[in-house]
């Protein structure tokens, strides 16, 4: 189907890590979504730490940088951190030169803590 693009996050809560395994393409149309999915997880399972894992982002726009942030204010709020991880090359210049590394620290890798204190909610959506 032409014009069908998934997008999804995979959020993963472990102890007191919320990780956000972004996927797809992150534009306008279908940031709402994630942003929205992402704050759910997090009044959910309280984090003092959420992880953004970017390694599957084939695509972002500027929406992407208003995602990174709009969860750093919430997560600010809260007394907790926001961490940018696995940026694809350019997603990881496009957050240094927006100035997202002063909100959030950018890693290439990130450890959680141990599984058996694992939960996992799996959500796609589909973006025209």
């Amino acid at each position: 189907m032409k014009g069908l693009v998934k997008m999804g996050v995979e959020l993963i809560s472990r102890g007191k890590v919320l990780c956000a395994r972004l996927s797809g393409d992150i534009d306008h149309h279908g940031a709402k979504e994630l942003r929205r999915d992402i704050d759910i997880a997090i009044e959910e399972n309280c984090p003092s730490e959420l992880i953004l894992d970017f390694s599957a982002v084939t695509f972002m726009d500027s929406s992407g940088i208003g995602l990174v942030m709009g969860r750093y204010k919430l997560m600010n709020e809260r007394g907790g951190t926001v961490t940018v991880a696995k940026t694809p090359a350019y997603i990881g210049k496009v957050m240094r030169v927006s100035g997202v590394g002063k909100l959030a620290k950018i890693v290439n890798e990130y450890t959680l803590p141990k599984e058996d204190e694992q939960e996992v909610m799996k959500i796609e959506t589909t973006n025209q």
